[in-house]
């Protein structure tokens, strides 16, 4: 099996153009491709998760990935799956953000001799003349065209500025500039991105020939899987100073049973013939193959050692022990109330919830439970000494823990 029929195993590949040319250069190493990553933040989160491992899976069977960070396209913001306009960001939180991103695309990709590039779109974008740039790509867009783009249909009722609007042009200007400076003949994108994409290819087959080589890939589920990076807390990050390893573990040790032996297949470097057989797993052992989904991501994203602590800290919580790796808040004597502090208190302080109204809310609705004990009682309190040495493990719905104890 070639890494594209790989890639179709695993459930990856949603469209294509050229599918035969595609499949003839990825199986033999000489596909030069790129994926883009805008810096909206100061670190990667896990709906880029996909992504990444797809460039690690085409560079791991000899392919070139180029990683396009969006310095240029960053000062416009994607409208894509968006209701509403980005916020602006200043040049220097763009700088840092690119940064971060960088640092942490080197846990999955090797730069090293050559092998992958990072290419930042500011160093053409910035500099261009905005009449140039209308004469030379202007014409090879149909306005008629771009409003049919679902990145821009889903826009139109709210609103779409004129500086969105420009998102398409400049994405395919990145493609048409990759091409020309590093031979790229290949990109790779969320389903919600395809428009863009084929916008790229267009531009670059009008621009220099119908025989030029640009093809053009779609990810089945990647717009699913930026929804993957955010839950009812925020985002999952890769930064492990913004979403601790425990966390990161926690996130994928709480997937819901349909989406598991998906996600397996997804996003795990795990041999297909071993994930085959476990397309029987019910019941009991669709909690292992949550177990072995959240250790292989932990260990890829945040190192083996930490993928163990996290995976003892989530096994020790199950069986109502102490976790010494999970995330801990520390109160101290100004926390407590002549010597106590309640429930309500300790949810907010531990920012298990934002206030105390869905601290409230929570205990009443059985949500919540310390030490593997459900708390009922709203005015239920808890001693400065119960909170010292080990602490307490309180626990607010199936998925958010946290250890608190007294300084």
């Amino acid at each position: 099996m070639g890494i594209y029929e790989e890639l179709q195993a695993r459930g990856l590949i949603a469209q294509v153009t050229d599918e035969e040319e595609i499949r003839e250069l990825v199986n033999n190493g000489k596909a030069t491709f790129y994926i883009g990553f805008d810096p909206t933040a100061d670190s990667l989160h896990v709906g880029h998760f996909m992504a990444l491992c797809l460039m690690k899976r085409l560079q791991d069977a000899g392919n070139k990935p180029i990683a396009l960070i969006g310095g240029g396209t960053g000062y416009i913001g994607d409208p894509s799956g968006r209701t509403d306009m980005r916020s602006m960001m200043t040049p220097e939180t763009i700088q840092y953000n690119c940064d971060r991103f960088k640092e942490q695309m080197s846990r999955f990709i090797d730069f090293s001799e050559g092998r992958a590039l990072m290419v930042n779109n500011a160093d053409w974008l910035l500099d261009l003349n905005y009449i140039e740039m209308l004469r030379e790509i202007g014409p090879h867009f149909s306005v008629n065209r771009m409003l049919t783009a679902e990145c821009y249909r889903q826009r139109m009722e709210k609103g779409l500025s004129f500086l969105e609007f420009n998102y398409m042009i400049m994405q395919s200007y990145d493609f048409y500039m990759l091409f020309q400076k590093y031979g790229c003949n290949m990109q790779f994108g969320g389903d919600d991105q395809w428009s863009n994409m084929l916008g790229g290819t267009e531009l670059i087959r009008r621009k220099l020939g119908k025989n030029a080589c640009a093809m053009t890939i779609t990810l089945l589920l990647n717009s699913e899987g930026k929804k993957m990076g955010k839950t009812q807390s925020g985002a999952v990050w890769l930064d492990s100073k913004k979403t601790s390893p425990f966390e990161f573990y926690q996130y994928w040790r709480n997937v819901a049973d349909a989406d598991v032996l998906k996600c397996i297949r997804m996003l795990t470097f795990l041999p297909l013939e071993e994930i085959d057989k476990m397309d029987s797993w019910e019941g009991a052992q669709l909690n292992q193959a949550k177990e072995i989904l959240a250790y292989e991501l932990t260990k890829l994203v945040h190192g083996e050692e930490e993928a163990k602590k996290a995976q003892e800290a989530a096994r020790a919580i199950f069986s109502q022990g102490a976790a010494a790796d999970m995330p801990t808040t520390e109160l101290s004597e100004e926390d407590l109330k002549d010597g106590n502090i309640d429930i309500l208190t300790i949810l907010v302080k531990s920012g298990l919830v934002p206030s105390k109204a869905e601290a409230r809310r929570a205990v009443q609705q059985g949500g919540v439970a310390v030490d593997g004990e459900k708390v009922s009682d709203i005015y239920r309190t808890y001693a400065g000494e119960e909170l010292s040495g080990e602490g307490i493990v309180v626990k607010k719905g199936k998925k958010n823990f946290r250890k608190v104890i007294m300084l």
